[in-house]
């Protein structure tokens, strides 16, 4: 299994012949989107001409799900893209896109330690999902970390522990589930840190008001401070501004709000929304470009209720919808609009506890939540590693979509 960029003559030792009529496919991104999508559609697509190419830049799986983990010293399964797509087919390219020719149906590889090479595609699926955004805050991408990647986490941990040993301070910017998790993680891990969680808007507003109380329990618990409705306007060194000019000291700083996409999409004249994400049609294609899938965080995905934000609950769907649905058209089988609901916002609050807010399709709070020892197994169930969900799907279907979302997404968009 190939992990260089290889040119338009060169072919991998697949299940394909690789022939004047092979279909070709190319993923970009070897995220949880990007490797359900490949893997998924190499299984069904296992006797027809077609070859699977997936790029990435880096051969290790991330798990971003649970970067806040490592933040806090913990260590995660050395989980290679080579290993999970043994036997599955798909061909590894390592190496960063650089450029999208969707006229030609080509995409230009830079790869690691290989120079550039050039992939033709029939068909691209674009997954190439999204990122924190350090840029936003003067200061933040100078002194703050982020969990953009295993490596950064895993650096961050090592000052952590460092901060930790002198009793020092820690700042984590950004109220929503990654910062909340991510406090909650370090808090548990270092007792002894002064730690401040900084939000703009109040922590939990997309839960109800009884799992919201829950969760703002446990934060005490662990002695987390919180600045609620107060926007950071720097990052200094050993401090975070806030827009009424006080000074929060953190010796360590993590940011974790602000999203930014790939500009690889908009730079090659693919139709994007103002954040930059592709904009699709009902079943998921380019709206510019038809043989373009865009899934995940990558794609502005409308049902009837309003658009899809980015998270695993809904980016696994789309890269499931996206291999059944090359698969079938390949077939000459109808492809049925994409469908998809919310149904819960799980949220970890350490290893010890957790919080699970049920919801409408819309992803408004419902009536029911969990909470305690029973939320930590729930969560640890939805966001365990997806490597074994991966290497069962080389065998079966697997279903990743909790909710279609019931009457809320029958309505025409």
């Amino acid at each position: 299994m190939s992990t260089a960029p290889r040119s338009d003559s060169m072919r991998g030792g697949g299940r394909v012949t690789g022939g004047p009529t092979t279909h070709r496919i190319v993923v970009l991104g070897a995220g949880y989107t990007g490797m359900l999508a490949a893997i998924r559609l190499a299984r069904r697509t296992r006797k027809l001409d077609v070859e699977i190419t997936i790029v990435n830049p880096s051969a290790r799986f991330t798990e971003r799900l649970r970067m806040h983990q490592v933040a806090a010293g913990q260590e995660l399964a050395d989980n290679r893209i080579p290993e999970i797509l043994a036997g599955s087919g798909v061909e590894f390219v390592q190496g960063w896109a650089t450029s999208i020719d969707p006229e030609a149906q080509r995409v230009y590889v830079d790869g690691t330690g290989t120079g550039t090479g050039t992939l033709r595609y029939d068909e691209l699926i674009y997954a190439l999902g999204s990122s924190t955004d350090a840029d936003i805050v003067p200061g933040a991408a100078d002194h703050a970390w982020t969990l953009n990647d295993p490596r950064t986490a895993h650096r961050f941990s090592e000052h952590l522990a460092v901060v930790a040993a002198e009793a020092g301070t820690v700042a984590v910017c950004g109220g929503g589930l990654t910062g909340i998790e991510a406090a909650a993680e370090i808090a548990e891990s270092y007792p002894g840190l002064h730690l401040t969680l900084i939000s703009s808007t109040e922590l939990g507003a997309m839960m109800g008001e009884r799992a919201r109380a829950h969760l703002n329990r446990v934060l005490d618990r662990l002695g987390v401070a919180r600045k609620v409705g107060q926007a950071v306007t720097k990052v200094l060194p050993d401090a975070v501004e806030l827009a009424d000019g006080e000074l929060v000291s953190a010796d360590l700083t993590l940011w974790t709000t602000g999203v930014r996409v790939s500009p690889l999409a908009a730079q090659a004249g693919i139709e994007t929304d103002a954040r930059g994400l592709i904009v699709v049609d009902p079943t998921l294609r380019s709206v510019s470009h038809p043989n373009i899938h865009a899934i995940g965080d990558a794609a502005a995905v409308r049902q009837a209720w309003g658009q899809i934000h980015g998270t695993c609950q809904s980016g696994m769907p789309t890269a499931a919808y996206t291999a059944d649905s090359i698969a079938r058209q390949l077939k000459g089988k109808t492809v049925k609009p994409f469908r998809f609901g919310y149904f819960h916002q799980p949220v970890s609050l350490g290893r010890k506890d957790a919080v699970i807010q049920f919801t409408k399709a819309d992803d408004t709070p419902g009536r029911f939540y969990l909470t305690g020892r029973a939320a930590v197994l729930y969560k640890e169930g939805v966001s365990s590693s997806p490597v074994p969900s991966f290497e069962l799907s080389k065998k079966m279907t697997v279903s990743v979509q909790l909710s279609k979302g019931g009457k809320a997404t029958r309505r025409t968009v």
